[in-house]
């Protein structure tokens, strides 16, 4: 229990206005504060109450930094122990924006399908090796995760179990769960496949397809998916302006997602 402790004092103190304490209460005391029946303080000497600070405001969950709002943002930065998943239609850009600006871990799938395809696709369709693919893609983000180090991680945002698993992870190491969603239209989602000269199915499409759209209702009205701390959204001309992804100790008086503009 915080008990008031009397400290003297060289200066009176002065009650507002220059009034007068009340009477029946001693001029030591703060607005509200009280003696037992009987007890005066020693002349000089005033209670000192629990001070209360200022609570420090929460950053906004959800950062939109689409429509150029994201125009000269370089960096985007996390807390040491947190783990970040991006997340967006396949073809938007994603895998081009972790190599560009991840300078640490960062599993991405597209980077392991690259790898059989190099051995494999000249012999066998993608569908007989792709679980071969996903077993090779998990093996590498459970590593990832014991390691204790920062992740960024591909997630095609189809599998709701993925995103459970890491924010469990995060937890674990004292960290928070990231979502940085880039938010492209599906045409341009599907130029994109089309230019890397792979593509996913019309099905599979769709079913990333409602898969985002649910999630963007859902942080249009500020609700994030369980076991994120927070979402950053981006659009195309934001993801080309992002330089790194990174993992520090921020200031006190920054939040621990701390959007970083250009010096320029």
């Amino acid at each position: 229990m915080n008990r008031p402790t009397a400290h003297t004092t060289p200066q009176p103190l002065a009650t507002p206005e220059g009034q007068a304490p009340p009477p029946g209460r001693d001029p030591g005391l703060p607005e509200g504060a009280h003696l037992p029946e009987g007890a005066h303080l020693p002349e000089g000497a005033h209670l000192a109450g629990r001070t209360r600070s200022r609570p420090r405001r929460p950053p906004p969950a959800v950062r939109d930094l689409r429509g150029g709002a994201g125009r000269g943002v370089r960096v985007l930065r996390f807390g040491p122990g947190d783990l970040v998943v991006v997340t967006g239609l396949p073809g938007g850009g994603k895998s081009t924006l972790m190599r560009r600006a991840v300078r640490g871990a960062r599993i991405d799938s597209q980077d392991i399908r690259d790898h059989w395809d190099a051995r494999l696709a000249p012999y066998l369709p993608y569908a007989f090796y792709r679980p071969l693919v996903r077993l090779a893609h998990y093996a590498g983000l459970c590593r990832a995760l014991r390691s204790g180090d920062p992740v960024v991680v591909h997630d095609c945002g189809t599998q709701p179990w993925v995103r459970a698993w890491l924010a469990r992870a995060a937890r674990r190491r004292g960290g928070t769960l990231h979502l940085l969603l880039l938010d492209v239209a599906p045409g341009t989602a599907l130029a994109g496949q089309r230019e890397r000269g792979r593509g996913v199915s019309p099905y599979a499409f769709r079913r990333h397809r409602r898969a985002v759209a649910r999630l963007l209702r859902a942080l249009r009205r500020g609700e994030l998916p369980k076991g994120c701390g927070s979402a950053v959204l981006l659009d195309r001309e934001a993801a080309a302006s992002l330089r790194r992804i990174e993992f520090a100790h921020a200031p006190d008086s920054l939040p621990v997602t701390t959007v970083v503009p250009s010096r320029r």
